[in-house]
């Protein structure tokens, strides 16, 4: 469904992105990391056709999405707007949104707008910043696009909120699959629902596979702190915590039947870490 081959995007002299290939099936699930100024942005804008690649082939359905109203009216860009001198009312944009999106769900927008307690008849100038983030949540799901970009689309939003939003982010998927990419830098409240990961950094793909997977590429390893002490030593470790005389290490690398006969010798406990680790140590140890 989406295509990008040898793809470049660059600003003046400054290069956003550099020859990067990837695709990405339909009807998935992609959780899209990196930390700001990696790329990300830059690289929806171009699948949103806000912006035409500098060079390389980009194909969205087997077409150049770049002023294409095909491909346009297709997909739904979902971005946490600033809106303090925006006059116009919620409603308003939820009634624009139903006469842009072919696929729109009335019955679904009315019963999010209730779900999220969005003031309707409110200029959105006047809304706090967790009500804006909850207007531009229903706008994207209710959209049904085919293809629905959350860019930091919750920002706004409590953790108690985040939480319903990536509920009925699932739930409406289940009704109506499409494909719906997702940045966010709360990666461990979100990564149940990545089906497929990428990690882009300094404008590269540095990762691109499924989410599963990736996890495996590490483990977390628990057990009494001298037990885990000394299996970890000479590991890659990503954390490390301390609860009493147990201790919980997450570490990179791929388990080897052999350290896996220790661990269990050790007593120790064997687990996939959470992708937030992993990411923080391919990009360098730093978050996002």
């Amino acid at each position: 469904m989406i295509e990008f081959e040898n793809v470049t995007l660059s600003y003046g002299k400054q290069v956003a992105l550099d020859d990067i290939s990837f695709s990405i099936k339909e009807n998935t699930i992609c959780g899209l990391l990196g930390r700001n100024g990696s790329g990300k942005t830059s690289l929806l804008s171009l699948m949103a056709s806000y912006r035409r690649a500098s060079g390389g082939s980009l194909r969205l359905w087997g077409e150049d999405p770049y002023d294409n109203q095909n491909i346009m009216r297709r997909v739904a860009l979902v971005y946490d707007r600033n809106g303090k001198d925006d006059s116009l009312k919620a409603k308003d944009y939820l009634k624009a949104a139903s006469y842009l999106r072919p696929n729109w769900d009335e019955a679904a927008a009315a019963r999010l707008v209730k779900r999220f307690d969005v003031p309707e008849r409110k200029a959105v100038s006047k809304l706090s910043h967790g009500a804006r983030s909850a207007l531009w949540a229903v706008i994207g799901i209710a959209s049904r696009a085919p293809l629905t970009i959350y860019d930091e689309a919750y920002a706004g939003m409590d953790a108690a909120l985040r939480k319903v939003f990536m509920q009925e982010i699932l739930e409406d998927y289940a009704l109506a699959p499409r494909t719906i990419i997702f940045t966010t830098h709360y990666i461990s409240e979100a990564e149940s629902a990545f089906e497929d990961v990428m990690i882009l950094d300094e404008g590269k793909v540095l990762a691109h596979e499924n989410c599963d997977s990736l996890r495996q590429k590490g483990v977390v390893v628990t057990g009494t702190i001298g037990a885990v002490d000394e299996f970890i030593s000479g590991k890659t470790v990503l954390s490390e915590r301390t609860l009493g005389n147990q201790k919980e290490a997450a570490i990179f690398g791929v388990m080897s039947d052999g350290e896996k006969r220790e661990a269990a010798e050790r007593e120790l406990t064997l687990a996939t870490p959470g992708l937030q680790d992993l990411f923080i140590h391919m990009t360098g140890g730093r978050e996002s």
